[in-house]
Order: C-alpha cells, then structure tokens, then sequence
C-alpha cells in the first residue's frame, strides 16, 4: 500500500473540498496528524465548512510536494471528535492554531478526521492510482 501519510505529514497544507447543498467547496487547510485510516483536520463550529460538514459528512483533500510527485486525494466520511487528548495533541504539535483555539476545551474548536476509504495518486512518471482502504 502506497505510504499517504508520508506524504500528508511532508505537504501539510492543501485544500478541503465539501458539498455546499448541491455545489462543491474548496478552501486551504492544513493537515495536523494521521492515525491509520484517520487523518485528522480542526476547523470553529462558527465557520461554513463546519456546518457544510454537519449537513454532509463527506470531504477530500488534495496535497502535492512541489515537484508535483506526487498529487494526493484522501477521500472518506468526516467524524467530528471531542477527545480532549486528541484535541490536546493537535493545539500542541501546531501552535499558530494554539494561538487561535487556546485550549482543547474552547466549545468552537472542532476536531474532525476524514475516515480515508479512497487514496488517488497522481505523478507525471507512474500516472493516476487508486487505493482502496
């Protein structure tokens, strides 16, 4: 199986995709950690997304080293989480999102993971993949 959380962790900053009623959304985001299948995002419950989410629980996010090689899609069901320790870990290993949210227990930090079911790959040597999970 080809090694996608290698990738998320060297290109952290990417951008979600969500359904908006019947129209796609895209912004920047940043990948914080993965945790097998679970590859993990924070967002405020007063942002768009959070109620995009909510409303669809479904998201990809695409991320790509520099050189293009390759261009990565994690794709799956969003699970909003409230485990303290995993919302510790988060503000912890990334203090610019500290520095907004504060503490794990601020009510509009929300902690998600995309429960990866598709990974798709692209490089212009070895083409389009599709994994499975």
């Amino acid at each position: 199986m080809f090694d996608y959380n290698a990738v998320l962790k060297a290109n952290p900053a990417g951008v979600l995709a969500t359904a908006d009623g019947g129209k796609v959304a895209t912004r920047v985001f940043q990948y914080l950690f993965s945790d097998g299948s679970k590859v993990y995002f924070c967002t405020s419950s007063e942002k768009p997304v959070y109620s995009q989410l909510q409303a669809n629980p479904y998201a990809s996010f695409c991320t790509y080293a520099a050189d293009f090689a390759p261009v990565l899609s994690v794709n799956g069901k969003v699970v909003f989480v409230e485990d303290i320790a995993l919302k510790t870990r988060a503000l912890d290993e990334n203090p610019s999102i500290k520095g907004i949210y504060g503490e794990p227990t601020n009510p509009v930090f929300k902690l998600f993971y995309i429960d990866t079911e598709i990974v798709e790959t692209f490089s212009f040597t070895e083409g389009p993949k599709t994994y499975t999970l």
